[in-house]
C-alpha cells in the first residue's frame, strides 16, 4: 500500500491563490525552497491531478527547461476527469506541434496518463493498492478539496509562504468536521517560506 501525499503552496492565512487564481507570490526565487520542492516531487512514483490542472500543465511541461521539468515529465501520471480521452487533446497537440529537439525526456507521459473517470475514493484506493513509490497530488484547489474532504490524503507537504492575502481560495473548506493533524517535520528557508509535513493524527 503506497501513500498519497498532497503537495501545496499556501499563504500564512491558508489560501492557495487569490480569488482570481493568481499565484505570483509562490515564485519567490528562494533556491533552497525550490530544491526542496524538486526533491519531494522526485520521490513520487505517480503524479495525480484533476482535469483543469492537467489542461493547464500538459501543454507547458513537455518543452519546459525548468528544474521541475525532469520529474514533471518522467513520472507517470493519472488524471481524474469525467471527460474521458478528450482531456488528453491539449497534451497530444503540444507534443505533436513541438519543434525538433524541444521535447524533454519523458514528455510523452503527458499524452498517455492513466485516466480515472469513476468514483474518486474507489479510484484512489486502486492506485494506492499498487506497488511503487508514493503518489503525489499536484495543484488544483477543487481537486485538493475533494481529496481532503473524503479523507484520502495520507500526508500533507505544505510550503507556507510569508504572505497573507486576506481572501482567496482555500483547500480545507469542505471538511465535514475538524481534522487533527500531526506535525512530522518543519524546515525554514532563507526567504521566509516554511515547509511543513503533516499526517492525520
Amino acid at each position: 500500500m503506497r501513500k498519497l501525499i498532497l503537495t501545496m503552496s499556501m499563504t500564512l492565512d491558508g489560501f492557495v491563490s487569490d480569488p482570481k487564481g493568481d499565484v505570483q507570490w509562490i515564485f519567490s526565487g528562494d533556491q533552497e525552497a525550490i530544491a526542496w520542492k524538486v526533491q519531494k516531487l522526485g520521490e513520487a512514483g505517480l503524479i495525480i491531478m484533476g482535469s483543469r490542472s492537467f489542461r493547464d500543465m500538459s501543454p507547458f511541461w513537455p518543452t519546459s527547461s525548468s528544474v521541475f521539468a525532469p520529474p514533471m515529465n518522467q513520472i507517470p501520471k493519472a488524471v481524474f476527469s469525467r471527460q474521458g480521452p478528450a482531456v488528453l487533446e491539449p497534451a497530444i497537440a503540444a507534443i505533436k506541434n513541438a519543434k525538433s529537439g524541444e521535447l524533454q525526456a519523458g514528455a510523452e507521459s503527458w499524452s498517455t496518463p492513466h485516466l480515472c473517470t469513476g468514483n474518486l475514493a474507489d479510484d484512489i484506493a486502486r492506485l494506492k493498492a499498487q506497488d511503487g513509490k508514493p503518489i503525489i497530488a499536484l495543484g488544483g484547489a477543487a481537486f485538493a478539496r475533494s481529496l481532503i474532504a473524503q479523507n484520502l490524503v495520507d500526508e500533507y507537504a505544505l510550503m507556507i509562504h510569508p504572505i497573507a492575502l486576506g481572501k482567496g481560495v482555500p483547500i480545507f473548506s469542505d471538511l465535514p468536521e475538524p481534522r487533527p493533524l500531526e506535525l512530522v517535520s518543519s524546515k525554514a528557508f532563507p526567504l521566509g517560506s516554511v515547509a511543513q509535513i503533516y499526517r492525520p493524527a
